[in-house]
């Protein structure tokens, strides 16, 4: 056999939904450099399925998944997914008619969020006078309830009295289970620190439980060092003493939010990826950047796509390519820090150019295999 030329033993199959604005083309962007890793890698192969669940196809025909949506994705080993959200349909019916019953129903209770500087890009802090190169996070976000859970509703919704409540609902099963995840993950990083996110000061119920459970949980981590803030102290701390932070905790709501700065202050929203893990792997598991679908610059070809590719490399490791995973990612910083950059990133490249230039690296690293 040629040596360039590799058997295949494994085959991934992957739901694809790109959704709207630029998803479309950070998720084009990420199977094309999905496709090269494996052909240049050998040992495994992606084979993609596409489904068209976005909104312009919502306002054709009255619906984003059809009734037996989620059943399809449960045949798949992992989901890629774009981005949702169009100007033309109110977000809390694109959100709620896709990405968050997917969380759900498929048991992804945990959204990993990693933050560090690439190489070649520029943190906001750079200026201040921390170092940014200990900006180096984990955030461990709470995916399936708190306030994300959608209790609640609206009287009098067509009155000038109109009132609406929206419940968080904290479990005690679902509070450990996201802090043994989160203490998992402090004690396999190096420095074994978990930072936990609260507003138990204001939030009298739902909070406190979630503060005295990472408490009781912390006894078993006893080689795990821990510490509290208070959710608007913590945006403080996240810019002044960002070196002092490791593995984050939050609630879905607190994380949702803190993962934003945390992107900005890595340079850029662009960049920032997500998991949704169902840490059992009785369902598949989704991976996404963080951006969102940007319609005012869709279409257009300027989208970053590193978060797209920082997201697919997440994927791989889930699936269990570790060695392909971190190929993925040496060549995305390779990329970065040659200043083959978009232009939030302050480059002037575009995301074919960007996309092409990883795609060389990942044949420049490991093609002589």
């Amino acid at each position: 056999m040629p040596s360039n030329v590799h058997s295949v033993s494994k085959i991934h199959r992957i739901a694809s939904i790109p959704g709207d604005g630029i998803g479309v083309d950070i998720t084009e962007a990420a199977i094309q450099v999905l496709d090269t890793l494996s052909k240049t890698l050998g040992g495994f192969e992606f084979e993609f399925k596409t489904f068209d669940w976005s909104s312009r196809a919502y306002l054709e025909r009255g619906w984003y998944m059809p009734p037996d949506g989620l059943d399809r994705l449960k045949e798949y080993d992992a989901i890629y997914f774009g981005a949702v959200g169009s100007p033309d349909v109110p977000d809390h019916i694109s959100l709620w008619s896709l990405i968050l019953p997917i969380r759900k129903a498929l048991n992804q209770y945990v959204n990993i969020r990693p933050t560090r500087i690439l190489p070649g890009t520029i943190s906001p802090l750079t200026s201040c006078a921390t170092s940014p190169t200990f900006l180096d996070w984990v955030i461990v976000r709470e995916n399936s309830e708190g306030e994300y859970s959608g209790q609640g509703g609206i009287s009098h919704e067509h009155s000038p009295n109109a009132v609406a409540t929206e419940v968080s609902i904290f479990t005690q099963a679902g509070i450990e289970r996201i802090m043994r995840f989160a203490f998992e993950t402090a004690r396999a990083r190096p420095r074994k620190k978990l930072t936990m996110v609260t507003k138990s000061n204001a939030q009298r119920h739902g909070m406190v439980l979630w503060d005295k459970v990472f408490f009781d949980v912390a006894k078993e981590y006893p080689d795990v060092e821990i510490d509290k803030m208070l959710v608007d102290a913590m945006t403080v701390r996240m810019v002044l003493n960002p070196q002092s932070m490791d593995t984050i905790v939050a609630t879905n709501l607190h994380a949702d939010i803190l993962s934003d700065l945390a992107a900005a202050l890595s340079g850029s929203i662009g960049i920032a990826s997500s998991s949704n893990l169902d840490p059992t792997r009785q369902n598949p598991s989704m991976f996404e950047p963080i951006h969102g679908s940007a319609p005012d610059i869709a279409g257009k070809g300027i989208a970053n796509p590193v978060g797209a590719f920082w997201s697919a490399a997440e994927m791989v490791r889930w699936l269990g390519e570790g060695e392909a995973a971190d190929g993925l990612m040496k060549a995305v910083e390779n990329v970065t820090g040659a200043g083959i950059k978009t232009k939030d990133l302050g480059g002037d490249r575009n995301t074919r150019e960007v996309t092409d230039a990883v795609c060389a690296e990942i044949e420049r690293l490991f093609g002589g295999r």
